[in-house]
């Protein structure tokens, strides 16, 4: 046999192995991408939820304001969030009014009363909202589209979105 036959049937074999390994590792990578979404972080994101309030359940307003959800804009450029919404499980929604959301920061929006500052907000409620063996908070935009949520016990709701 040619030392040319030999090298092109070589060359053929490597380039069939490489393509077979390449169109293995696509969809895996694909899979793996797509898998955990929080692996890539979102423009905005709730990014923790102090669901349980620390101490006693006293419904007092320093109780009440324990409670809280931390909305964090991963990106550059400030995001307004008028008309975003923040809504639990039972159906409790608090819509942002007026509020923008610097680049590269945190609000943390707490249950009980207090005045709203660049770093924190209120709902103003008088009762706890977040459940503390399950609930889901749920953050959609001002068009009522779904941008992150977090859950945690139980999902009463099968966690949809």
């Amino acid at each position: 046999m040619s030392k040319s036959i030999t090298a092109r049937r070589l060359t053929a074999a490597a380039l069939t192995a490489g393509a077979l390994t390449a169109a293995l590792a696509v969809p895996a990578t694909a899979a793996d991408h797509n898998h955990d979404r929080r692996a890539q972080r979102q423009s905005v994101e709730i990014s923790r939820v102090q669901y349980d309030s620390p101490g006693r359940d006293t419904r007092s307003n320093r109780s009440l304001n324990k409670e809280w959800v931390e909305i964090t804009n991963n990106t550059r450029r400030a995001v307004n969030l008028d008309g975003w919404t923040l809504k639990d499980e039972d159906g409790h929604t608090y819509t942002f009014r007026h509020y923008r959301l610097d680049g590269r920061a945190t609000v943390r929006v707490h249950t009980g009363q207090g005045r709203d500052t660049r770093h924190d907000v209120y709902q103003d409620r008088r009762n706890y909202v977040w459940d503390n063996r399950s609930d889901t908070a749920t953050l959609r935009n001002d068009h009522r589209r779904f941008v992150d949520s977090e859950s945690w016990g139980h999902h009463r709701h099968g966690g949809r979105h």
